[in-house]
C-alpha cells in the first residue's frame, strides 16, 4: 500500500497509472516521475519496495499537486471574479466559461430547467 501526498495509490494498477490518482498528475507526468525516480513504470503499485516509494515521493514533491494546486486554481478563479473579466462573470453566473453553447447543452453548469410560474399554453 503506497501512500503519497496522503493519497492511497491503487494497488492493482501500474506505477505510472497509480500516480494519476494524485490531483495534478496526469499520464505523461506520471511516466516522467517514474523515469526520474528510476522506478519501472510497468511495475504494479503493490510490488513497489519502500525505497522506490520514497524516491517517487521525492519526485512528486518537486511538482505542485493536491492541496497547493487546488488552492492556486481556486485563487485564480476568485481573482477573475473580483476583477470582473469575462471568465469571472461566467463563473459568477454559473455558465460555461470556455465558449461552449448554452442554448442546447450546458445542463452540467446551468442545472435542470427552471419552471416559470403562470405560464399557460394558448388554447383555441
Amino acid at each position: 500500500m503506497a501512500r503519497i501526498k496522503n493519497i492511497e495509490l491503487p494497488n492493482e494498477k501500474q506505477a505510472w497509472i497509480g500516480l494519476t490518482a494524485i490531483y495534478g498528475i496526469g499520464k505523461n507526468l506520471g511516466k516522467t516521475i517514474c523515469e526520474n525516480a528510476k522506478v519501472d513504470p510497468q511495475k504494479k503499485v503493490k510490488d513497489l519496495t519502500e525505497d522506490e516509494v520514497n524516491s517517487l515521493r521525492k519526485e512528486v514533491d518537486k511538482h505542485t499537486t493536491e492541496g497547493d494546486l487546488r488552492r492556486d486554481v481556486q485563487m485564480s478563479i476568485k481573482n477573475k471574479m473580483e476583477i470582473n473579466c469575462y471568465e469571472g462573470i461566467r463563473h459568477k453566473k454559473g455558465l460555461p466559461v470556455r465558449g461552449q453553447r448554452t442554448n442546447r447543452n450546458a445542463h452540467t453548469r446551468k442545472g435542470r430547467g427552471k419552471v416559470v410560474a403562470n405560464k399557460k399554453k394558448v388554447g383555441k
